[in-house]
């Protein structure tokens, strides 16, 4: 089994599933922009062969591929800005997997919506603009409160909540530089995510969970501390129709083998509604939050089902787990961390992992990074005993720059 992996020692997380192909047997051809010197150990020591192209320059990338001598069996990538690539490459390559017009319904937001739709399942209204004309006469028929994202971002960067016709002016500035906008409602609701790792488009593996607050509330203010929580209780009736509504969205995307990542709104009324989709990982420690949920690793599992279409590890959904981000007060480098040592001392058995920065470390740019100046990841039993206990790391423990 020959693979070529895109991107494998960046962002972090791609490192543990190039290691994840290596455990289940692949050979595993990387290609990258980083040289070789950057790859951390095990990475290098999952990888039979390494190529450094600009993964801008698909002949390049291509090239470098058939410089290797390999047949290649499967193309894999899971960072979000180049899923096409790999699409194109998989031709190129005649490679079995997703094919381009398959992973443009997957990027390109307005196609991803138009195709969900088209389903019969419920998502928000919405427009493509490309000029200025196009995203006020969108606004008007979408009506206020809207969104205004790039077709194929991720995450929620140059995401914006517009409430009227003077805020609208203020963000397409602010958009300027993104030629082309989804328009779209505004959904008042809790948002969840629903991700799996998916064999032939059905889930071998799913996860729930719930963003407090929604991811563009805490992009929106510095001084929240985000949580995510990876839900243990998926069987609980409230959460039924959103995970009817996340496989409806695979079979009407096409969805193959490998992982998805899927958020989704539940409105004050009950009724779901479809976010968007990607054909990939999460970002955030996400994977890391289902890996501690269920004592596994999804880094492995996915590759093995990937490769081998096969999972083996158990899902048992132990614990419900959360994760929250801290942000410190002031600029420059961290100072000191209040309350870390009595959080631990109380709550430490129930802490996964604790990754703050540190004092002399510097402050990270929090609306470029999730992650922010660290996290810390609690996990229990008891949903409610969880959110408590992550609570008091967003009141209790405090990070000081300056």
């Amino acid at each position: 089994m020959n693979v070529l992996f895109l991107s494998p020692n960046y962002p972090r997380e791609m490192q543990d599933f190039t290691r994840g192909l290596g455990e289940v047997g692949a050979t595993v051809v990387g290609v990258g922009d980083s040289p070789v010197e950057s790859l951390v150990p095990k990475v290098k020591h999952a990888l039979a062969h390494y190529v450094r192209a600009s993964l801008s320059d698909r002949d390049a990338v291509l090239a470098g591929a058939r410089r290797t001598g390999l047949r290649f069996d499967r193309v894999e990538c899971l960072w979000e800005p180049f899923v096409e690539l790999a699409a194109e490459l998989r031709v190129a390559l005649d490679c079995p997997g997703m094919r381009p017009d398959v992973a443009r319904g997957f990027r390109d937001k307005e196609l991803m919506k138009q195709r969900v739709e088209a389903a019969g399942l419920r998502v928000p209204h919405h427009a493509r603009a490309s000029t200025v004309e196009e995203v006020k006469r969108a606004a008007d028929t979408i009506g206020f409160p809207l969104i205004v994202k790039p077709i194929d971002g991720a995450g929620s960067a140059d995401t914006f909540r517009v409430e009227n016709g003077r805020e609208l002016d203020v963000v397409i500035q602010r958009t300027r530089h993104v030629a082309e906008v989804s328009v779209e409602e505004f959904v008042e609701g809790e948002e969840f995510t629903f991700d799996t790792v998916s064999i032939d488009g059905r889930p071998a593996f799913f996860n729930l969970s719930q963003y407090l607050p929604r991811p563009l509330e805490a992009r929106s203010n510095e001084w929240i501390s985000p949580m995510v929580v990876v839900l243990r209780d998926v069987d609980d009736p409230k959460y039924a129709d959103g995970i009817r509504l996340g496989l409806g969205v695979l079979d009407a995307l096409q969805m193959g083998s490998g992982y998805t990542h899927m958020e989704w709104y539940r409105k004050a009324d009950g009724e779901v509604v479809f976010g968007e989709i990607g054909a990939r990982s999460p970002g955030g420690h996400l994977v890391d939050q289902m890996n501690f949920s269920n004592d596994i690793d999804l880094y492995r599992e996915w590759a093995r089902a990937v490769c081998w279409k096969s999972f083996e590890a158990p899902v048992r959904r132990l614990y419900n787990v959360a994760i929250v981000f801290k942000r410190a007060e002031g600029q420059g480098r961290i100072q000191r961390i209040d309350g870390l040592d009595a959080f631990m001392h109380r709550y430490g058995a129930h802490v996964a992992t604790e990754e703050l920065l540190r004092p002399g470390q510097q402050r990270r740019d929090w609306l470029q990074t999730l992650v922010s100046d660290g996290f810390i990841v609690v996990r229990h039993p008891d949903l409610h005993t969880c959110l408590r206990i992550a609570e008091k790391v967003q009141t209790e423990v405090r990070l000081y720059a300056g």
